[in-house]
């Protein structure tokens, strides 16, 4: 042959490659979940999941206190099943596993105090509801262990971390959708797929189901109705991988096509994943955000900096002296959804720069009963909001990798304190010690579990990698201690207080 029929060829073979590649961005994800395995689990990675799956079980049970899950409960007990799921803390519900992944979503982002992740969302909340409902629920012999629960819970949070990377615009803090909603749909379809042993194509194909069910507007933010974009995307993937496994087709090339899953970014640009033989996890990389109060992960550093400033303003356990403050300047990324001068209701609250500005300079601290209907409407918290102000510096961007916060104080004498965070405690930067960790664990579960039970989930998360049988966690997730009611904070907010 001669050369240039040769050198033809070659160049035919490349742009064929070009425009045929052999894998799919689709059937490359597919190949992730198939193909994991737990000898792909690091240590690193071990370590940081079952810090976010004590987190998360610890937020669901307290979340279980709250309005938004009874509706969510009471609603679900409609349906009915031969197969059915524990509903966290609730010993006496019982639902099949996608209405039992749905309430537990529901309750663990029912404070909005789940971990938060980068590029942003709540990586948590939609996959660990999923694992722990089909691994109860499903015949499985051997039964499934906790490795093959650690596998699952990481593949559906490395699912939403590959996606959110192929955007610039998820980097950002979110203007147009909640992305738990989106990104959540398919970790948790990604999760349930990979519990269920689906094949290859089939994976492709739950992932593409779950695109139809996903999507939430930033509108419903600082509602009851946020949490449910939590509480769907659990529901949603589980739905989406039995639909998949019963044969329902739809279209294998949803992650590669801008009309498919890249309908929701405007600059999408995806790509295929690495190999398995050189897998890297994303969480090997990039740790979460734990939250030291129930409230919009950017007033952490609202939080820190208005805690410096008070440390001026008060000696020892004085009072602040409202009286003097003139004005209380927050200079902060410009977040819409978060800056609510005069929230009216908890979550409101939780999405207002202004209010936990002014809850920490009050009282020193901000934990869950901060949200409290009578804490919101103090007269003295109404009037230090009537004196907030927000400014917005061009080099504060919206992202939680490089945000920071000023908080300034001035005296109508004209002094003036100023105080800045640009790393809170519990930030992937500065993640929060074990031992606090587990004390914010211990204080979520006070009001719903016995001692002995919140301690036995300590103790089994913390050796999941060694447990032959998930069942000995699920079934202390059922509780055994009724519900105590939620306005009884007091042993709550001494645990709280002492991280």
């Amino acid at each position: 042959m001669e050369p240039n029929s040769l050198l033809k060829i070659k160049k035919w073979s490349a742009a064929l490659l070009t425009t045929f590649p052999l894998k799919s961005v689709t059937e490359s994800f597919a190949n992730m979940i198939h193909g994991l395995k737990v000898g792909h689990l690091t240590d690193p990675v071990i370590r940081r999941s079952k810090r976010m799956i004590l987190d998360t079980l610890g937020v669901g049970f307290l979340g279980t206190n709250t309005e938004v899950f009874h509706i969510a409960s009471q609603y679900s007990k409609i349906y009915t099943s031969s197969v059915s799921s524990t509903v966290w803390g609730q010993p006496d519900i019982k639902l099949p596993p996608t209405y039992a992944a749905f309430v537990n979503g529901v309750a663990i982002h029912s404070m909005d105090f789940d971990d938060t992740w980068h590029p942003a969302t709540h990586p948590s909340g939609a996959v660990l509801p999923v694992i722990t409902a089909l691994s109860e629920a499903l015949p499985q012999s051997p039964k499934f262990s906790g490795l093959d629960l650690l596998l699952a819970f990481n593949i559906g949070i490395e699912v939403q971390g590959q996606l959110m990377h192929f955007s610039k615009e998820a980097n950002n803090i979110p203007k147009r959708f909640h992305p738990p909603s989106v990104v959540g749909a398919l970790g948790s379809a990604a999760a349930a797929s990979k519990l269920l042993g689906l094949s290859l194509t089939k994976c492709q194909e739950a992932l593409a189901i779950a695109v139809s069910h996903a999507g939430a507007p930033m509108a419903n933010a600082a509602t009851q109705t946020k949490p449910l974009h939590v509480g769907n995307a659990a529901r949603f993937g589980v739905e989406a991988a039995f639909l998949a496994m019963l044969g329902l087709q739809a279209n294998k090339q949803i992650l590669d096509l801008k009309v498919g899953f890249g309908a929701f970014y405007d600059n999408y640009s995806p790509k295929v994943l690495p190999n398995l033989a050189t897998y890297t996890w994303l969480l090997d990389q990039q740790d979460v955000a734990v939250k030291r109060f129930p409230a919009h992960l950017a007033t952490h550093w609202v939080a820190e900096a208005a805690e410096s400033v008070r440390k001026r303003l008060v000696t020892d356990r004085g009072l602040l002296p409202i009286d003097h403050i003139q004005r209380i300047v927050l200079r902060i990324p410009d977040v819409p959804y978060v800056n609510r001068p005069f929230p009216d209701s908890e979550h409101e609250a939780r999405h207002s720069f202004q209010y936990v500005a002014c809850a920490m300079l009050l009282d020193g601290d901000v934990t869950v009963p901060s949200f409290h209907h009578s804490q919101i409407n103090r007269p003295q918290v109404r009037e230090l909001l009537k004196k907030v102000e927000l400014e917005h510096p061009l080099d504060n961007l919206p992202s939680f990798n490089t945000l920071y916060c000023e908080v300034s104080v001035t005296l109508k004498g004209g002094v003036t304190f100023t105080e800045r965070c640009d790393t809170f405690y519990g930030h992937w930067r500065k993640p929060l010690s074990q031992e606090d960790l587990q004390k914010k664990f211990r204080a979520n579960t006070s009001r719903t579990l016995p001692n002995d039970t919140a301690e036995s989930i300590v103790k089994v998360v913390e050796k999941l990698e060694d447990l032959e049988d998930c069942s000995v966690l699920t079934s202390l997730l059922k509780g055994s201690s009724p519900q105590r009611p939620l306005q009884n904070y007091s042993a709550y907010d001494h645990s709280i207080r002492s991280l």
